[in-house]
């Protein structure tokens, strides 16, 4: 799946990662996809629990050399 915007958040400790994650999707469009790279292992929860509140949509996470990756569909 193709992002639209990638966001690189690696070294970001919480809060910071969500916070630059939001601020990122209020400039998307409905329907296009945020990549996230964060290394903060806290996202594991974290970013699901917000993108859920948010009313967003996971469509794919991964895990390589402790870089945790996500692709966000905008609500």
């Amino acid at each position: 799946m193709k992002s639209t915007k990638v966001l690189d958040v690696r070294g970001m400790s919480c809060p910071m990662p969500i916070v630059r994650t939001k601020k990122e999707m209020e400039k998307l469009s409905s329907g296009d996809i945020l990549e996230v790279h964060v290394t903060d292992k806290g996202a594991l929860a974290d970013m699901p629990a917000w993108t859920n509140a948010a009313g967003h949509t996971i469509v794919d996470q991964k895990e390589e050399a402790d870089v945790l990756t996500f692709l966000i569909k905008k609500a």
